[in-house]
């Protein structure tokens, strides 16, 4: 297992040219979702950080930008969670292990995980933000003697929407992680809790704000109240990461589709501070 002393960081790359990677192994998460398990083929590690994401190119068909959603310190092969919601991610569910796809990238800053060493560290994900959010929570429970106390809210809309039910599972069964788990729409099966994502927050200890660091990752309408729920307990604004993961589409910031102002989510981003989202209030609009 790669560690975080001997984590090999991306290397400079021509971002306009994708490298291959064959499709290891393939499993559904929900109705639209499936975790892919990519390596690449000429042999190296991908090298990314937490927080970062990939475009995958299909030939003949187009390109997507894709969070990874394993942590750096699992290997040489990388994991996304892909939703269907189009012809490239359409094209990518009817991929058997085996084939191969372009891949551009790690692109985007990710999440500082070594200025996070020795801190307390929450993440709150919603919905399709679980996938990048895995990415730091395997982190962290491989790096585990390197953080403090470790917190994980997650709200999805309904059970059947839950994404990385094993996960979970793994997750809840271990002591160096606080994990729950909320749903806005439960069914007559669901013996869990229920309500928005920041119900949570009245079942978390207290925590010393000035050593506490949040990751905040899910759709755009979370994030105000999140973010209200995290400066309540007193957590400085600059100790607030959230990630932005919207309009995204050349990764280079040379197209502008996701320009908030004069920065780019793909290059500036995706993680901003919320110390630097105020300065941006269309971000989360």
């Amino acid at each position: 297992m790669t560690t975080l002393d001997t984590l090999e960081l991306p290397e400079t790359k021509d971002p306009y040219e994708p490298v291959v990677a064959r499709l290891i192994e393939t499993e559904p998460l929900t109705e639209l979702e499936r975790l892919f398990v990519f390596e690449p083929s000429d042999g190296q590690v991908l090298g990314h950080r937490p927080g970062q994401f990939v475009q995958v190119w299909i030939p003949g068909v187009g390109e997507a930008p894709i969070s990874i959603c394993s942590s750096p310190t699992r290997g040489r092969t990388f994991e996304l969670c892909v939703r269907r919601v189009g012809e490239v991610t359409s094209h990518l569910h009817r991929l058997t292990a085996g084939e191969e796809i372009g891949v551009r990238g790690p692109l985007g800053n990710g999440f500082d995980m070594t200025a996070m060493q020795g801190q307390n560290v929450l993440v709150i994900a919603g919905g399709l933000g679980l996938a990048p959010a895995r990415s730091v929570i395997e982190y962290v429970l491989d790096e585990r003697a390197r953080f403090d106390e470790f917190h994980v809210l997650y709200g999805a809309r309904s059970p059947a929407e839950i994404l990385f039910r094993h996960d979970l599972i793994r997750w809840r069964h271990r002591e160096a992680i606080n994990l729950l788990v909320t749903v806005d729409r439960p069914d007559e099966q669901w013996r869990g809790r229920s309500g928005v994502v920041t119900k949570l927050f009245a079942d978390l200890p207290r925590l010393n704000p000035e050593r506490t660091c949040a990751v905040v990752i899910g759709p755009p309408v979370m994030f105000k109240f999140v973010v209200v729920e995290l400066l309540a307990r007193g957590i400085p604004h600059d100790r607030i990461f959230c990630s932005l993961e919207r309009r995204m589409r050349c990764g280079i910031g040379k197209c502008g589709h996701c320009q908030i102002n004069a920065d780019y989510v793909c290059v500036d981003g995706p993680v901003f501070t919320y110390e630097r989202m105020r300065e941006l209030p269309e971000a989360v609009t």
